[in-house]
């Protein structure tokens, strides 16, 4: 059960982790010919001790073999000593003689050298193999042919897989970057707001301030006056301060919808939105993008959606994703928790909790 619970919660990156080394894997059945070779070899007269300890050798070297691909997509060190015991087994097979393992040896060298040293390596491989059988028995050509298409596969797979997983690690990275540029958008956009609203602001403040001590000299009902000026304008100042931290300035509700939908696209997340905005208040509309806007960041941070719909009619908002499967922890008190108190504010309601249909819903019901 545990399992395939995990299964179920992992993320995207994390099953396509998972494909790329499972087909990794697969890559073994080179090596497991040989055990074919070697029940042949027994029927045909080989001592069973022999066939058998051989059997033993094969096994430890597909067992290795899987080794270096899942530390290549850790990032870890090279497995010097695993690919180095897995050779050493290679040379003990080809006495037997099973060249199946060579393929599957010089592709787990693949994982971690240099392009030209695994080329070298492979063709090092195959001419001391076939020199060894013409000189033991006869030239085989076929086993020529054999031995280069199963080296060139192996190899070429490897090299594959692991373009792919590069391939993968860039994109999961990319989402990320995205999401975090989003959110730097949005500081730098609030940074800009504090900065238009309290920049002339203080600016007079500090006239303000200056002219009162100069008029201070020549009589304090002067002072005093300018001083009242300076109160007004700190009052105004943190007012505005307010109206931002809450969010209530303006906001372009088809602005952010389309934004919304952009980014959510990107992040490889089917965005559908059906919106009737033209009838709602700027309260509303401000609120309700307000709402998107949040829905979206925890969409992006904490589920693993592939679809996600966003409806708005009549003052009520349902944005829902398919990326949330059990409980659901207690909303952040400036996220939904937040949201939630400014909406009740207005005489609206604000729901989001997981349906019965296997989905999340944020909901929220706003006066129009």
């Amino acid at each position: 059960m545990r399992a395939i619970t995990r299964i179920r919660n992992a993320t995207k990156f994390d099953k396509a982790r998972w494909l790329i080394v499972s087909s990794s894997d697969t890559l073994t059945f080179v090596a497991a010919v040989g055990f074919v070779q070697l029940y042949v070899g027994w029927q045909q007269g080989w001592p069973w001790q022999l066939a058998a300890s051989a059997a033993g050798l094969l096994l430890v070297l597909i067992v290795l073999s899987t080794r270096p691909f899942r530390i290549a997509v850790r990032g870890g060190k090279r497995p010097t000593t695993t690919i180095a015991v897995a050779g050493v087994i290679v040379l003990l097979l080809s006495i037997v003689p099973v060249f199946w393992a060579t393929a599957t040896w010089v592709g787990m060298v693949a994982t971690f050298a240099r392009r030209r040293t695994v080329v070298a390596l492979s063709v090092a491989t195959i001419v001391i193999t076939n020199l060894y059988v013409t000189l033991a028995n006869t030239f085989l050509p076929e086993l020529l042919l054999a031995q280069v298409l199963v080296t060139a596969f192996t190899v070429g797979a490897v090299w594959a897989n692991l373009r792919l997983w590069h391939l993968t690690k860039e994109a999961h990275e990319g989402q990320e970057a995205l999401s975090r540029l989003a959110v730097s958008e949005e500081r730098l956009r609030f940074a800009r707001d504090l900065n238009d609203l309290l920049g002339q602001s203080l600016t007079d403040i500090a006239a303000r301030t200056a002219h009162a001590e100069r008029t201070m000299r020549s009589g304090q009902e002067a002072a005093a006056a300018e001083m009242f000026e300076v109160r007004n304008l700190a009052r105004q100042s943190l007012r505005e301060v307010r109206s931002v931290v809450q969010n209530y300035r303006a906001i372009d509700l088809d602005e952010v919808l389309a934004s919304v939908r952009a980014v959510l696209e990107a992040a490889d997340v089917r965005c559908t939105v059906r919106a009737e905005t033209s009838s709602l208040s700027p309260e509303t509309r401000t609120l309700l993008a307000t709402v998107v806007r949040e829905g979206a960041t925890n969409v992006l941070k904490h589920s693993k959606a592939e679809r996600c719909t966003i409806t708005i009619q009549d003052g009520v908002l349902e944005m829902s994703n398919d990326g949330v499967n059990g409980p659901v922890g207690a909303h952040a008190p400036n996220g939904l928790a937040g949201l939630a108190q400014r909406v009740r504010a207005v005489g609206g309601t604000l729901e989001a909790e997981p349906t019965r249909e296997g989905h999340y819903l944020l909901r929220a019901a706003v006066p129009a």
